[in-house]
């Protein structure tokens, strides 16, 4: 608590003001839209109007939902029915009005702003609260740093808002660097500081860090912390208890992140109080719980040697969330590689530290790295690779007296049927086949000899290797049933750029008795490839997959949605200027051959999804592929793209049981049976070659 004559005399509701902002929905795209910091604005207004007992007209309320504003749970009382009448949306324009011109001509002591909404940190670690007009080409926003300053100055009332308090339920994140992240510069400028005005932030993460939402409540993790310490109190007793309110929402979230459950909450940072000092300078004396050992310099010195050259292997995010699950931690929230080289991403688990057992999160990063390197699919690796780096773990282990690590969990073991079609030099019918089987090892199951041959007779034989490579040892199946322990995961067709279009999904496959037959896309993930047309784009191709999976197959930019006049000649080319998209979803009623997928192959894109023979899918394929966001709405960024041929096969199988409810016999595929996946990863191309 601070002492009682530090307050103004006449401090009470009256001489209060606030500024109170809630954005949901933002101009500039549907992914920045989320659900939560309206709801947070209108249980400050009402705690303010509530048992603070501020005039609402004392109030400016910036409201900018995602539903329509009377959807929105308005508090019961007639200071919120009077804030009803007269909130304005969350414009740059409106911020700065009431901000800047109207709130500084007011007579008070006792300034409130709160602001629920997105935040990123500019190159000068500014604060950047965006707006609700914010577009791409000028993302328009609230600098608060510079707004606090404005309000130090002479260009306020000099005898006016002694007390300011800044209170921001938002991420500070750093701002991309990216054109269409145009923020500009803003500074709005002032007179001369006033001495004596105090001020007082309290945020909801700490540089670099995000604030979470509850999606299920629809309302922020700091937000609700802050109001539970403010309660029933009043104007001076919430502005003497600020310091303590800080401390104990402090302690809330530090607990949690000493249990190592607290990487993905908000953390909350460390300010200063009314008297510019720190506000924890009182628990300096307090016993330190351990925390985990850090690497020391011959570690270092032993990665250094081991990371040199050496790109981010393919399992690099599996290694970095494994980190945090081995040391009792959660995995940060966002997802993705904190830097595109190991030793930034060791350099990031170092300052982390680890959980309550004292294992560094470098440590198990590295042994997982070592037990993936050399295996199949990741082409970073090798053995020698391999044995360096455990040596490494064994010799830090022993150095550091750190605790036995559990071996990392072993590399899920996908069955696949390649089969790969080429048309025949002279041009002629049919085509030349092969098929390989891959799965512990790879290996050649069957050639077609001497004349080209039809897709029929590949789908016979097709159907007898599956047979074969399903037949368990012993039952007569032979050395051909030994090949695997399973059935087939996937079946990935090689083909010409021609047949990319082509049913294979729905080929017919015996199943059951009384001759039934299953379509081949509801049995085995089915997927087509065209990696002959890759040649002139490889680079972009390699790079656009490994930046997909050192993200985990999810990120916001990993998935474009292509509408139809979207598809240009230049389509190509915008598409392979950067490493996402991963992952195009078609939203064309023309054939995809008609200029989308000449534009994908141009742009190295990995991935892709369209509804065979054109036509946009009804629903749209994020709805049917993607998770919902806390708006409700589907969220690309959620989608993981690496899982895309078992959703695709979910889907599928889906729309085959609601056909089977209506009792339609002879039914007509449905939009979703005739989704097509085009599935591209450069790692796995077991040796194919010309078969002239």
């Amino acid at each position: 608590m601070i002492p009682a004559d530090f307050l103004p005399p006449a401090l009470g509701p009256q001489r209060t003001f606030a500024l109170v902002t809630g954005v949901e929905r933002y101009e500039i795209s549907h992914r920045w839209n989320l659900r939560g910091p309206a709801r947070d604005a209108l249980r400050f207004a009402h705690w303010l109007t509530g048992p603070a007992q501020v005039p609402p007209g004392n109030l400016r309320l910036l409201l900018s939902p995602l539903d329509d504003p009377d959807a929105l749970d308005w508090p019961d009382s007639p200071a919120m029915a009077a804030l009803r009448a007269a909130y304005r949306p969350a414009t740059e324009e409106n911020v700065k009005a009431a901000l800047l011109d109207e709130l500084p001509q007011c007579d008070g002591d006792l300034l409130w702003i709160f602001w629920a909404g997105h935040g990123y940190l500019g190159p000068r670690q500014e604060l950047m609260l965006p707006c609700a007009d914010a577009r791409p080409s000028q993302i328009r926003h609230l600098n608060l740093d510079s707004a606090l300053r404005w309000w130090r100055t002479d260009l306020v009332k000099h005898r006016s808002f002694p007390l300011q308090a800044a209170l921001v339920d938002s991420c500070r994140v750093d701002a991309p660097r990216d054109a269409r992240f145009n923020f500009g510069s803003t500074d709005y400028g002032g007179g001369n500081s006033v001495p004596g005005r105090r001020q007082f932030r309290l945020y909801a993460s700490r540089e670099g860090e995000a604030a979470q939402n509850d999606a299920e409540r629809g309302a922020g993790r700091f937000t609700e912390a802050l109001l539970t310490e403010l309660g029933p109190r009043s104007v001076r007793e919430s502005v003497s208890g600020l310091p303590a309110a800080a401390r104990s929402i402090h302690r809330t979230f530090q607990d949690l992140r000493e249990r190592g459950e607290g990487w993905q909450l908000p953390q909350f940072l460390v300010d200063r109080d009314w008297d510019a000092c720190s506000f924890l300078d009182d628990d300096l004396a307090a016993p330190v719980p351990p925390g985990a050992a850090r690497l020391d310099q011959q570690a270092w010195d032993g990665l250094g040697e081991l990371f040199e050259g050496r790109e981010l292997p393919r399992c690099a995010y599996e290694a970095y969330a494994w980190a945090f699950k081995a040391a009792g931690c959660t995995t940060p929230v966002g997802g993705g590689l904190p830097g595109d080289g190991l030793l930034e991403v060791v350099q990031d688990l170092d300052e982390r530290q680890g959980g309550r057992g004292g294992m560094p999160l470098a440590v198990p990063f590295v042994r997982f790295l070592a037990d993936r390197a050399g295996t199949a699919g990741d082409a970073a690796g090798d053995a020698a690779w391999a044995g360096r780096l455990l040596d490494w773990v064994h010799t830090t282990r022993e150095r550091l007296a750190l605790p036995v690590l559990p071996p990392p969990p072993p590399p899920a073991r996908t069955t696949v049927v390649h089969v790969g079609l080429e048309p025949p030099p002279d041009g002629g019918p049919g085509f030349r086949a092969r098929m390989w089987l891959s799965g512990e090892r790879t290996e050649q199951i069957w050639e077609s000899d001497g004349a080209p041959v039809r897709l029929d007779a590949v789908r016979e034989e097709l159907l007898r290797q599956l047979a074969l490579v399903g037949a368990a040892p012993g039952d007569g199946g032979g050395e051909a049933g030994a090949r695997t322990r399973g059935g087939v995961d996937r079946i990935e067709f090689h083909v010409p750029y021609e047949l990319l279009d082509t049913d294979f999904d729905q080929w017919p496959v015996p199943r059951g008795p009384a001759g039934r037959h299953r379509a081949l896309g509801l049995l085995h993930q089915v997927v087509v490839r065209c990696p002959q047309e890759r040649a002139d784009t490889r680079a972009e191709w390699r790079t656009s997959w490994r930046w997909l999976c050192t993200r985990g197959g999810r990120h916001p930019e990993a998935v474009r949605v292509v509408q139809e006049t979207e598809v240009t000649d230049v389509l190509g080319m915008e598409l392979a200027e950067r490493p996402p998209p991963a992952c195009v979803l078609a939203h064309t009623t023309a054939a995809p051959h008609e200029g989308l997928l000449e534009a994908v192959l141009e742009g190295g894109v990995p991935v892709a999804v369209w509804r065979r023979g054109g036509g946009v899918p009804a629903p749209p394929l994020l709805d049917l592929l993607a998770p919902a966001g806390p708006d409700g709405r589907p969220d690309p960024g959620a989608l993981d793209v690496l899982a895309l041929p078992a959703r695709v096969r979910e889907v599928r199988r889906a729309a085959a049981g609601a056909a089977a409810g209506a009792q339609r016999a002879a039914q007509q595929p449905s939009g979703e049976d005739q989704l097509v996946l085009l599935w591209d990863d450069p790692d796995d191309i077991p040796g194919f070659r010309s078969l002239a």
